[in-house]
C-alpha cells in the first residue's frame, strides 16, 4: 500500500493540440511524462523560464488549491492569469488524504496576505483568520517574518505542501530556519514538492532532485545540480570569477 498522499502526475499528451505554444512549449512540459514524487520530500530545479513555477502552478489547482496560493478554502483572484495546464495533468494520489494542505507561492504572497485582512474584516462567528498565522498581519511584518509566520504556524503537520521560491524572502539563516521546519513537518508525516534555486534548501537529506533542463526533468544528484556547482565554484574564488565575469581576467 502507498501511503504517499501524492503519488505521481502524467501529461495526458494526447490532450495537447499543439507542443509549440505555451505553457506546452516550455521544457518543464514539453518533454513531460511521468514525474514520481519522493515520499517526504521533491525538489524542481531549473533556469528562469524552464517552466517549473507554472508547473507547479498546474498541479496546485489540479489539486484544489488556489492559483494564487492559500489553502483549498481560498478562491480569491486579483487576476485569472494561470494556465490551462491543470486540465492536461493527471495526478496520481495514495490511499491515505493529508489533513492538511497549502501552496505558497512566492509572487502572490501580498495577495493572500490581503485577502485574509479581507476576511477578517467581515463579521463572522469563527475565531478570526489570522489567528492560524500566528495572529498579527502578514503586513505587518517584513516578507521574510511573514513567510516564517505561515510556517511555524499554519503549517499544522500530516500535510500536503506545494512551495513556490520559498526562499525568495529568506536569508541564508532564515533558510536554514525553514529545513529545520521542514524536517519537523516530515517527522509528522507531512510530504513537499519545492520548486527553487536555494542550493540550502535543496540539501534536505534523502530528498528527490529533479533538474530541469532543455529535454525536460532528470533526477538529479545534489553535487551535480548546476545551482551547487556555480555556488561552490563562485564561493570558492569570488574574485576570479569575478575578473572571468566583467571581462578582466589577467
Amino acid at each position: 500500500m502507498d501511503t504517499r498522499y501524492l503519488i505521481e502526475m502524467l501529461l495526458k499528451r494526447d490532450k495537447v493540440d499543439s507542443f509549440s505554444r505555451y505553457p506546452y512549449v516550455l521544457p518543464a512540459v514539453r518533454s513531460l511524462e511521468r514525474l514520481e514524487f519522493h515520499p517526504k520530500v521533491t525538489f524542481l530545479v531549473g533556469e528562469n523560464g524552464s517552466g517549473k513555477s507554472t508547473l507547479m502552478e498546474a498541479l496546485a489547482v489540479a489539486l484544489g488549491f488556489n492559483p494564487e496560493g492559500g489553502t483549498r478554502n481560498f478562491n480569491f483572484g486579483t487576476r485569472a492569469s494561470h494556465s490551462e495546464l491543470h486540465r492536461a495533468l493527471r495526478v496520481s494520489r495514495g490511499v491515505r488524504r493529508a489533513r492538511d494542505g497549502f501552496f505558497l507561492r512566492a509572487e502572490s504572497f501580498f495577495n493572500l496576505a490581503t485577502e485574509i485582512e479581507h476576511l477578517d474584516a467581515e463579521p463572522a462567528p469563527a475565531p478570526p483568520v489570522i489567528d492560524a498565522y500566528g495572529g498579527r498581519s502578514l503586513h505587518e511584518q517584513s516578507h521574510g517574518e511573514s513567510f516564517l509566520a505561515l510556517l511555524m504556524n499554519r503549517f499544522g503537520g500530516k500535510g500536503l505542501y506545494l512551495l513556490d521560491e520559498p526562499e525568495a524572502a529568506l536569508s541564508p539563516q532564515r533558510q536554514l530556519a525553514m529545513l529545520a521546519r521542514i524536517h519537523d513537518l516530515v517527522k509528522d508525516d507531512s510530504q513537499f514538492v519545492i520548486a527553487t534555486h536555494s542550493p540550502i534548501l535543496m540539501a534536505y537529506p534523502d530528498a528527490w532532485i529533479y533538474q530541469c533542463g532543455p529535454e525536460g526533468f532528470t533526477l538529479t544528484a545534489y553535487d551535480d545540480t548546476e545551482h551547487v556547482q556555480v555556488s561552490r565554484g563562485f564561493l570558492a574564488n569570488p574574485a576570479r570569477t569575478l575578473r572571468t565575469l566583467l571581462g578582466e581576467e589577467g
